[in-house]
């Protein structure tokens, strides 16, 4: 399947997310902040990011600019995901394919998954 990189502080949150993709057959990267996320980054560049937007040491809109900047990070599609409202979040930052309000349902993520990560043809049903 694919390789999915989880950016969020909120432990609850990235590790149900986790659960979710692991389950579903994807491999899943965990990072606390934009920081960690960046050396991950420049170890494997994942299929599809899960990023919060208000985190320590360095922010989701932070780390967006950053991977705008890198021609290997610039395609990765992102999923932003906040409490606050995305008009707020826009305001602040531009770069993600998808804002994700928290909290969520558990099927956004399993169709964000599907949306974003291509099946390889010998796994296709048929």
């Amino acid at each position: 399947m694919g390789t999915v990189l989880v950016i969020d502080d909120e432990f609850g949150i990235a590790d149900l997310i986790d659960a979710l993709l692991t389950d579903e057959g994807h491999r899943v990267l965990m990072a606390a902040n934009g920081k960690q996320a960046l050396d991950l980054l420049a170890k494997e560049p994942p299929d599809l990011i899960f990023l919060d937007y208000m985190m320590p040491v360095m922010d989701g809109s932070t780390l967006l600019r950053l991977m705008a900047q890198d021609a290997a990070w610039s395609g990765i599609a992102v999923v932003l995901m906040s409490s606050m409202p995305e008009s707020t979040v826009a305001e602040r930052c531009s770069g993600y394919r998808v804002f994700l309000r928290k909290p969520f349902k558990i099927a956004q993520i399993m169709d964000l998954a599907n949306r974003f990560i291509e099946v390889p043809s010998d796994l296709m049903p048929g």
